[in-house]
């Protein structure tokens, strides 16, 4: 792991793999670059393929106060510029799959596809969710006890349990202040309706964050996505379920 400069700031960066078309992953809320291990060491086999932390997460430099959504998805393409990719594949999940949205919004030509976990164009309880991740955000260490074992299936295994923990317990407050309001009170109908690019919505079948009803409305929006359900798996699929997320996401970008 390491970090790249860009023009708006030092960027967290995980990298395996070479090849056109890279595939670009960006992390959740309570997350950061490091989730996506599963997912470099599988598609760095065939292509180059990169983790990236938000502005004030991971390796990142600290976002400027009153940091948006469009913020973090202009600091994405900042670094996709400082790497040299004009186009990748661009796979989030739940806050990264509302900046996914973003980034296609203000550069769709930068998008081969689109990959959208566990994610959603408009939350009907993304304020009091907002409400609540505030109000706890004091102390990260004991809100991630506190939601591990709704975020994931059960029974989890144990050890992607403690890896969830750990990873929300080292995020700054602050950075997570601003992924919150990027991801909860996000409403992107409207984006969603106009994207054209291949997109494929995935969501976990026991996501009780961000119920398979909201991917499926997702993808309803988006003209001609594909939906994925990956069963025994909640809002996290591809920590819980590695190898059938990869499965998914090889079959639909193929060998572009």
């Amino acid at each position: 792991m390491t970090a790249i400069d860009t023009s708006l700031g030092r960027i967290g960066l995980s990298e395996e793999g070479l090849g056109e078309t890279p595939i670009l992953f960006l992390h959740g809320v309570g997350s950061d670059k490091s989730v996506w291990a599963a997912q470099l060491g599988h598609f760095g086999q065939t292509r180059r393929a990169l983790a990236l932390d938000y502005p004030g997460y991971g390796e990142s430099e600290p976002s400027p106060e009153g940091a948006s959504r469009d913020d973090f998805a202009a600091a994405i393409l900042a670094a996709m510029d400082s790497l040299g990719i004009e186009s990748a594949h661009v796979c989030g999940l739940s806050l990264g799959g509302v900046i996914a949205i973003a980034i296609y919004r203000a550069a769709p030509d930068r998008c081969a596809s689109l990959i959208l976990a566990d994610s959603f164009a408009v939350h009907p309880d993304g304020r009091a969710i907002y409400d609540r991740s505030i109000a706890a955000s004091g102390d990260l260490r004991a809100m991630a006890e506190a939601r591990v074992d709704v975020l994931l299936a059960q029974p989890a295994d144990p050890a992607v349990r403690s890896e969830v923990v750990e990873t929300m317990a080292r995020i700054d407050p602050a950075a997570y202040r601003i992924g919150a309001e990027a991801v909860w009170l996000a409403d992107q109908r409207e984006s969603a309706r106009d994207i054209e690019v291949p997109t494929l919505v995935i969501c976990g079948a026991e996501d009780r964050i961000t119920p398979p009803a909201l991917s499926r409305e997702l993808a309803g929006l988006i003209p001609d996505a594909r939906y994925e359900e990956i069963a025994r798996a909640g809002h996290l699929t591809n920590l819980e379920r590695p190898g059938e997320f990869n499965r998914l996401v090889s079959e639909f970008i193929g060998n572009g």
